[in-house]
């Protein structure tokens, strides 16, 4: 095998074995600590964009357990999305998490499987089948535990074996469509589904429901959304990459692959099993905006907030047309960036006031001005104001939508755009307590100065952003990129 192939392991076990490394040897003084924590998940995202440049484009297989089942690796389009999406982020958001997690208790504890969650997201992102991405969808769990349930009182114990049961019950369920999606033919990653050999179209769409229901249940699907919210109990910048990057879009990333690259449109456009998959995610993106709207936690509404969005990536494609994958894929990128932003806003609130709810949020625009300008621009993002990249993303899943002509993508697209106005009522609403308090609920009215978070937590929130900007001026570049992968050419 080419020396070169061996490259592709290196982002996966680089953050494994540092953040292992740390638990077994902890480092007791912060400053030593940050350092190296910084300097593994840079020198991690270094050797992501390497591998993206030279890595291997046909899978390198690492271990076998018998045959048909092994670990396998690779660099294609979805994979050159997913990783380049984790390895810009991960190195920002852990700079924030110093300044957050600066007087919290177990901190390199915190840290180490902060940084292992890195090479594990990694491995679901370069895997070449269903074997290995399963192996590393489980093994994220496993690693995101200790971070959810991170201050071990009783509301966090309480989200951690909520957050386990769910998951890991979810990928009960996903563990039927791998075994029978491998045993098919299914095994590997091939664009327009690699099932082969199949006895009985109807019973693999049935299998397809377990492995829809099981890695939808990181995706927060309908009825098994109800972790998500309660894992809002985390230190932010754990909620952050569980909202936006590691852990939910993981979910959506594997029924993408199931859906596109092991069944295929031939097996399930125009079928039953992909209306139920449909219906089920445009009542989610209702349901979650709804309960958003009424949520007056802050981080809690945010996290109702993801539980919608994650919906429209997977009615996206489940449309199972490349105008539906190209919006699905977008979203997924898009509403990363976006709820990135929003969830290290509310973080940044949270840290500088001690304050939890929305009501308490009156009149702190004018104390936090940066960090609530950068909240408001994610807001106009994620209702779809044009300017911004949610709006793209939201308007070709809309124009997919119609496109595919069917009742009920019909029905998704009349979901879509009320899902949206909701979402200005419960996103831009805070913005307008934030700098326009009605008279006599400013809660900040007697406090003199600006106070804003650290530049640690502020470099991050306004990275993010600006990136919701240049996405939403300049998208032509991206969106090739991803039609691209939509269409089956990367």
């Amino acid at each position: 095998m080419d020396v070169k192939n061996y490259l592709i392991l290196v982002p996966i076990l680089l953050p494994v074995l540092g953040g292992f490394a740390l638990l077994i040897s902890p480092v007791r003084d912060d400053h030593k600590r940050n350092i190296i924590c910084e300097a593994l998940v840079c020198a991690t995202s270094a050797a992501v964009w390497l591998v993206l440049a030279l890595g291997p484009q046909t899978p390198v297989m690492v271990y076998s357990f018998i045959e048909g089942f092994a670990i396998n690796f690779e660099v294609d389009g979805p994979a050159m999305l997913f990783a380049g999406m984790v390895s810009t982020m991960w190195p920002l958001v852990l700079l924030y998490a110093f300044d957050y997690m600066e007087h919290s208790v177990r901190k390199n504890g915190f840290f180490a499987f902060y940084v292992m969650t890195y090479g594990i997201t990694l491995g679901i992102a370069f895997a070449a089948d269903l074997v290995t991405m399963y192996v590393f969808f489980e093994m994220l769990t496993l690693v995101t535990l200790p971070l959810v349930a991170h201050y071990q009182d009783h509301a966090g114990l309480f989200a951690g074996r909520r957050y386990a049961a769910y998951c890991i019950g979810g990928a009960g369920l996903a563990f039927v469509t791998v075994v029978m999606g491998t045993m098919n033919g299914g095994g590997d990653f091939t664009y327009g589904g690699s099932l082969s050999n199949v006895f009985s179209d109807d019973l693999m769409r049935i299998v397809f429901l377990f492995g829809f229901f099981g890695f939808g249940t990181k995706a927060a699907i309908f009825p098994l959304q109800n972790w998500l919210p309660q894992a809002s109990v985390a230190p932010t910048p754990v909620t952050a990459l569980l909202h936006a990057v590691a852990v939910v879009n993981s979910g959506v990333f594997a029924v993408m692959r199931l859906a596109w690259y092991v069944y295929g449109p031939e097996i399930l456009l125009g079928s039953k099993v992909q209306n139920v998959c449909l219906v089920a995610a445009e009542f989610t993106l209702l349901f979650g905006a709804v309960m958003a709207l009424k949520e007056r936690h802050f981080k809690r509404r945010l996290a109702y907030s993801t539980v919608s969005n994650l919906s429209y990536m997977l009615y996206g494609i489940l449309l199972m047309t490349p105008a539906g994958l190209l919006g699905g894929l977008a979203h997924m990128l898009f509403h990363g960036i976006i709820k990135m932003s929003l969830f290290l806003c509310a973080g940044a609130f949270m840290h500088v006031t001690g304050k939890e709810y929305i009501y308490e949020v009156n009149g702190v625009g004018r104390r936090m001005p940066w960090t609530f300008a950068f909240y408001t621009m994610g807001a106009f993002s994620l209702t779809g104001i044009p300017l911004f990249c949610g709006f793209i993303s939201k308007w070709k899943l809309i124009t997919a939508g119609i496109g595919a002509m069917t009742p009920v993508s019909i029905v998704g697209t009349v979901c879509l755009i009320a899902a949206a106005f909701l979402c200005a009522m419960y996103t831009i609403n805070v913005s307008i307590r934030a700098f326009f308090p009605m008279k006599g609920t400013d809660r900040y009215a007697g406090l003199a100065g600006r106070k804003e978070a650290g530049w640690r937590m502020l470099v991050p929130i306004g990275f993010f952003a600006v990136l919701n900007v240049v996405f939403g001026l300049f998208s032509g570049p991206i969106i090739r990129f991803l039609e691209n992968i939509a269409t089956g050419m990367l």
